[in-house]
């Protein structure tokens, strides 16, 4: 029988220590899905303000660290036998070899390349994934103070826009489900007006820029111009109200909303026929606006078009189509001769009628759902709020991409923007009612503690920046509308 020499020993000794190792290695995958598995239901169970989508992601390549680690730390025992191996074959030639600092120089190369590789793709993903998450995150070193000044009561159903007067007296308007438009006292909060000349829901109110006129969108397929003639009645002393952080909140089920007759409508004056009626659309008319001057108002309907009429003659001047699906909103430049129009079908169009023989239309495409809303504001910025749960606001002169993206938990509904101290407030469908600025940092979130602020959806914001008492207006679903002081910090505004 054949003498094995030394060295052949050696040589077999060390392949089936490797093939050891080798189904160690097999055994350490085959259990990998399940301490996956272990270590995520453990993450479950603690509180974490991460998406799951985001911890998910995290958890893989966190477990992919663990993974590559785990084999280089396999093989590097596996260097260590072969060096202890070969150290006794050269032994009897006194020859050794460093083997701490072989295997060391081997496992910092490998760990080195590795680690590199699975830092660049963690960065790359944890990029991609935070810049998902909620811009709101950003925090400021002092609070907005956001009071309750006063309620508005007396619709019958829930509100759908409100918008203040821009002629002196300075009254507010309300556009109501239960077909009424309302003219409010700012002060007092008594009813001055009631229009009733539609008979479907009315879904906006503008006021004319110079007159006492009023311009409603209704469900009746029209629009209607309606003038008023108000006198303020003499102001009351207003009960105070406790001023609120825009963080503190309690909960309130359905059953706390006022009452629809709480303050009455029925003893105000009534307007029943408009002077005015626009009629040349074939669906809902969601919103109506008056181009800059005046002489002309502009429609959006759930027939996928936008009209634009001339108001002393009410004949259409054009009808603006291209959108796919139903419009949702419309709104004009306060200076210049451009429209801009938001629709379900995720865009949002500019129209532009400063030159009166091209009619240019820009389409801007940055949202993943219904447009509800979009608004000019200073400059040439229009911003934008979507069902998908963002607000972007754009430079009309790069529409390729956002410059700022407010991101949030619920549904935005229509948007307002405060000019002179550029914030723009965001009334949602989970009744919250948010104030950012224009490069995305929040400012303030309105109360809902102490029984105050909305109790169901809140549909639609107004700012007026000149009135001394209510600074903003807010109004939903749950028949009332808001009067609201927002007194924001020089500090704030700087930032």
């Amino acid at each position: 029988m054949p003498i094995e020499s030394g060295s052949c020993a050696a040589a077999r000794q060390a392949k089936q220590k490797r093939k050891s190792h080798s189904l160690s290695i097999r055994r350490t995958n085959s259990s990998e899905q399940e301490r996956a598995g272990l270590q995520r239901d453990m993450l479950e169970g603690q509180d974490s303000k991460l998406p799951s989508s985001v911890r998910n992601t995290l958890l893989e390549l966190f477990g992919q660290i663990e993974r590559e680690f785990e084999n280089l730390y396999i093989e590097n025992l596996e260097l260590r036998r072969e060096i202890e191996t070969l150290n006794e074959r050269l032994a009897a030639e006194g020859q050794t070899i460093d083997g701490a600092e072989l295997s060391k120089g081997q496992l910092k190369t490998k760990a080195s390349h590795s680690t590199s590789q699975l830092s660049q793709k963690l960065k790359t993903t944890y990029k991609a994934s935070t810049s998902k998450i909620v811009s709101s995150f950003k925090t400021t070193t002092s609070r907005a103070i956001c009071q309750l000044v006063k309620e508005y009561l007396g619709h019958r159903d829930g509100i759908w826009d409100v918008s203040v007067a821009k002629t002196q007296p300075v009254v507010l308007g309300t556009a109501s489900a239960d077909h009424t438009a309302l003219l409010w006292s700012i002060e007092t909060g008594k009813c001055l007006v009631k229009y009733v000349g539609h008979v479907g829901s009315v879904n906006s109110i503008k006021f004319h820029p110079t007159e006492q006129v009023a311009l409603t969108a209704s469900g009746d397929q029209t629009a209607h111009i309606w003038r008023y003639i108000v006198q303020l009645p003499t102001p009351q002393p207003t009960a105070d109200c406790n001023q609120m952080s825009g963080e503190d909140e309690i909960e309130f089920s359905d059953k706390d909303e006022p009452d629809g007759d709480g303050d009455g409508s029925s003893d105000c004056p009534t307007v029943r026929v408009p002077l005015t009626s626009l009629k040349s659309h074939q669906g809902v008319v969601i919103a109506a606006d008056w181009l800059v001057g005046g002489k002309q108002a502009v429609t959006a309907s759930w027939d996928r078009t936008a009209n634009l009429y001339d108001v002393e003659t009410s004949e259409l001047v054009h009808s603006l189509t291209g959108h796919d699906q139903e419009l949702t909103h419309c709104c004009t430049h306060p200076t210049q001769r451009l429209v801009v129009t938001s629709s379900r079908d995720t865009t949002f169009r500019l129209w532009d009628f400063r030159d009166p023989s091209i009619h240019s239309v820009n389409v801007f495409q940055g949202h993943t759902d219904t447009v509800t809303s979009a608004v000019f504001t200073v400059g040439d910025n229009v911003v934008s709020g979507s069902d998908d749960r963002t607000v972007k606001v754009w430079d009309l002169k790069n529409m390729r991409s956002p410059i700022a993206t407010i991101r949030t938990d619920s549904a935005v509904n229509r948007i307002n923007v405060c000019v002179g101290q550029r914030i723009i407030a965001l009334p949602h469908d989970n009744r919250q009612v948010r104030l950012f600025d224009m490069s995305g940092v929040r400012l303030a979130r309105l109360p809902r503690s102490n029984r105050q602020g909305h109790r169901r959806m809140v549909c639609c914001s107004a700012w007026s920046e000149d009135h001394p008492i209510c600074n903003l207006f807010t109004c939903g679903f749950d028949r009332q509308a808001i009067g609201w002081n927002i007194n924001i910090p020089a500090l704030l505004q700087e930032k």
